[in-house]
């Protein structure tokens, strides 16, 4: 079936889209807006986009009468945000963060969330996060009713236990990150996985000579 999504609604795009492209990693988003109210939010439109320099993206869609939500509004005007991801542990509490609520309303405090001070940026870690990123706002670009936000990352920060510091092997699986699939309500887990390592050219221009 073939869609032209010149004519499909953005509700029936924001359906089709969601539900295909899996899994997305989660960016549990902590902010502090101008008048130092803090906020929390997770968004699963977020990846790597760079490493040199150091990017991440966020697509922050907007409300329905078209105002920024709390997240995109305090990242607009101050230019810093944390990057925290989300363990199976913190499941319940990242979910809770999705509350509907008006921006003078805390959600680190009403999930009952410990935070951490970050090193550069005023806006707090999460203290159960495996890892947080403490970001500046690097471009910010208005598409339609999206806010994307590209951030540099300033400090990485990633729990003792989860890295061998001297080698920088990070134990991912340990981490038990969480990522959002299709549908209301439905997450994934990093736990059935396969490996395959990545082909050369010059190894297979060998084996095509001697085979």
């Amino acid at each position: 079936m073939e869609f032209d999504f010149s004519n499909v609604p953005g509700p029936d795009r924001y359906k089709l889209m969601s539900s295909s492209i899996t899994p997305r990693p989660i960016a549990w988003v902590t902010t502090v807006s101008g008048m130092g109210v803090r906020n929390a939010a997770p968004y699963s439109f977020f990846n790597m986009m760079s490493a040199e320099p150091p990017l991440i993206v966020l697509g922050m869609m907007r409300r329905p009468d078209g105002s920024h939500k709390d997240s995109a509004a305090n990242i607009l005007e101050t230019e810093e945000f944390v990057v925290n991801l989300v363990s199976e542990a913190d499941s319940a509490a990242m979910n809770f963060t999705c509350i509907d609520a008006p921006p003078e309303f805390d959600e680190l405090e009403a999930a009952g969330l410990e935070t951490l001070a970050s090193t550069q940026i005023a806006p707090p870690r999460i203290a159960t996060a495996p890892v947080a990123m403490e970001c500046r706002l690097y471009q910010s670009i208005e598409a339609g009713q999206t806010t994307i936000a590209l951030g540099e990352v300033l400090r990485f920060h990633i729990a003792d236990t989860f890295i061998d510091a001297e080698k920088l092997h990070v134990d991912t699986l340990e981490m038990g990150l969480i990522a959002r699939v299709h549908g209301a309500g439905w997450y994934a887990r990093t736990t059935d996985l396969f490996q395959m390592t990545r082909p050369t050219y010059a190894k297979w221009a060998a084996d095509k000579i001697s085979g």
